[in-house]
């Protein structure tokens, strides 16, 4: 089993960076940074004669490289009470991939994946943050993938989330689920 964890901050080493790090500490992971990927925005053309165009851009070949493996660990801070907006441009254009002749079977491939979020928000975001995670599980329920569970942790200014020691405890409960899990495969 393999673990990939998509980082949607376009801040380096904030704060969902930070308590990410907790949770995978010392675990076999993948990391991608959506920041270092140009992402363009999905132009829906599923109702065209057409259908999707090629886009030039890094999506496609991202994709690729997250699709191998088994879990996905989608870290994000709270952005106006939803994921940032370049986490959404990334799974927007999962409605493209399903379509996508280089991936025939990109919705039975997420059935059999399980996913884990982290999150970080300054404004009581164990309570505002909980439409976004019932955003990803529907985002799973939608694909048949299994949203395990979820940490959001109270931070705004960098360095303010290793003052959070109920997310912090959190995050070696996690890394403790996902060690268990590794385990079993």
């Amino acid at each position: 089993m393999s673990i990939a964890v998509i980082y949607g901050s376009t801040r380096e080493n904030g704060n969902t960076e930070w308590l990410t790090e907790e949770v995978i500490n010392g675990l076999p992971v993948e990391k991608f940074y959506l920041r270092e990927y140009n992402i363009l925005p999905i132009k829906d053309e599923r109702h065209t004669d057409t259908g999707f165009q090629e886009v030039p851009d890094h999506y496609g070949e991202l994709i690729g490289k997250i699709l191998k493996h088994d879990v996905f660990i989608f870290s994000t801070p709270v952005y106006w009470y939803s994921m940032s907006g370049t986490m959404k441009l990334f799974i927007d254009r999962w409605s493209q991939t399903l379509r996508d002749k280089n991936h025939p079977n990109f919705r039975e491939d997420l059935a059999k994946k399980s996913a884990y979020v982290i999150a970080v928000g300054g404004d009581k975001p164990t309570i505002k943050a909980l439409p976004m995670i019932q955003q990803f599980q529907y985002i799973c329920d939608f694909f048949g993938m299994t949203l395990e569970s979820y940490l959001i942790g109270k931070a705004s200014k960098p360095g303010e989330i290793q003052q959070d020691t109920k997310a912090i405890a959190a995050a070696g409960e996690m890394r403790a689920a996902l060690k268990k899990q590794l385990s079993s495969i």
